[in-house]
């Protein structure tokens, strides 16, 4: 979530499910199927009126599925095919980077240059194989290619501190967000919920529980930080279709922002353009009967089965943030390896293994490096006092 780098995997939110109009729902690899009805749609009808109607299309991922970075390549070329006056943006990086893909699109950079002028490691982290694809297609088109996003740290102290707090020229152009729906701030309760317990055994959200934590402050500090998040990457997809209101502009976000029209959608209503299609890939299981009414316009089965399953990675087992002396510690997993090495929230870390850890990317890059069986040397600032503390690793990543 915004401004924090979650160094554990967070599991899928649960959600109700529908029951189809046509009984039994069964999806098949390369099918598109309508999410209200469980009916299969035709391929070439669907994008036909997406392209012809839609002004902006959202294209969920999770970011690190390989499946839907495969599937978002394929409807950049299917879209385009059918408009080619297209614009392309990417939650990937921040304002602040327009002008690397400016300089991207126009072919004046290298892929070495493009990731390292827009700070890839440190704005946004994931492997960048997975878009390299896609930003070589608007390089090959000529396409406008945006940058959605804001400073991790902008969203990151709206989360601490609430958005009223940010002074307007700290805001980096973003404008008063519309208020979350309901149903948003439900799921985000969820959310909320399960991120506090960082994947400790929770059990169901019951509604007394979720009602009580939605009445905190550090809840709404949440929903603002998330709010923030969307509105941002709403507002230039929003310029970009006004600059050319004939064209198509297509997002590549995370399909949180994007589902049930809750985030990016709803801002974008806000903005007041309305033809919005949301598009997202969906697992092959035999069964779609648990795919949620409004996820989105349509969905494309995909199959994640045939992926390599990733490498276990060494993980401490905290959230992090920037902070200005270092890496600051926002929450430790219970049972983790930083827990049981005495790291607590609220801990700035300095060094790690004798280097600076300046930056998020750069703790994260020190941690992937350590082997099992390992210590990890930190050097720590705790309420303005110096502490050393060695992480240990276990002999074996699961």
């Amino acid at each position: 979530m915004p401004g924090l780098r979650i160094l554990t995997l967070l599991a899928s939110l649960s959600f109700v499910s529908t029951s189809f109009a046509n009984g039994e729902c069964h999806s098949q690899v390369g099918q598109w199927l309508d999410p209200a009805s469980g009916d299969v749609l035709d391929s070439r009808d669907l994008l036909d009126d997406v392209s012809g109607k839609a002004r902006v299309v959202l294209l969920g991922e999770s970011h690190t599925t390989a499946a839907h970075h495969r599937w978002q390549a394929y409807m950049l070329a299917a879209l385009h095919a059918r408009n080619p006056d297209m614009a392309v943006g990417f939650e990937m990086l921040p304002r602040s980077a327009q002008p690397v893909l400016d300089d991207w699109s126009r072919g004046t950079l290298t892929e070495a240059q493009l990731l390292a002028r827009s700070n890839w490691q440190t704005a946004w982290g994931y492997d960048a194989d997975y878009y390299l694809p896609l930003f070589h297609f608007t390089r090959l088109h000529q396409l406008p290619t945006l940058a959605l996003n804001v400073d991790r740290g902008l969203v990151s102290r709206v989360g601490r501190e609430g958005w009223d707090a940010i002074e307007p020229a700290a805001r980096e152009g973003v404008s008063d967000p519309a208020p979350a729906s309901a149903a948003y701030r439900n799921s985000l309760a969820d959310l909320f919920l399960y991120k506090r317990s960082m994947g400790a055994a929770h059990g169901s959200v019951d509604d007394e529980e979720r009602r009580e934590v939605m009445r905190s402050a550090e809840f709404l500090r949440f929903v603002e930080a998330q709010l923030t998040w969307d509105r941002a990457m709403a507002e230039i997809l929003a310029q970009a279709h006004r600059r050319n209101p004939q064209g198509l502009v297509v997002g590549i976000v995370g399909r949180g922002h994007a589902e049930f029209g809750r985030g990016i959608p709803h801002q974008l209503a806000d903005l007041g353009i309305d033809e919005v299609q949301v598009l997202l890939p969906w697992a092959a299981a035999g069964s779609c009967g648990d795919m949620p009414a409004g996820i989105a316009d349509a969905v494309f089965v995909v199959d994640e089965a045939l992926e390599d399953p990733p490498a276990p990675r060494p993980q401490l087992g905290v959230m992090i943030e920037p902070a200005d002396d270092g890496v600051r510690v926002a929450q430790v997993v219970a049972g983790s390896v930083a827990e049981q090495s005495g790291l607590e929230a609220g801990d700035v870390i300095r060094r790690a293994a004798g280097f600076p850890t300046a930056s998020v990317a750069e703790l994260i890059e020190i941690i992937r490096r350590q082997a099992p069986g390992t210590w990890l040397p930190l050097e720590v600032l705790r309420e303005n006092e110096a502490v050393e503390i060695t992480a240990r690793f276990p002999q074996r990543f699961e």
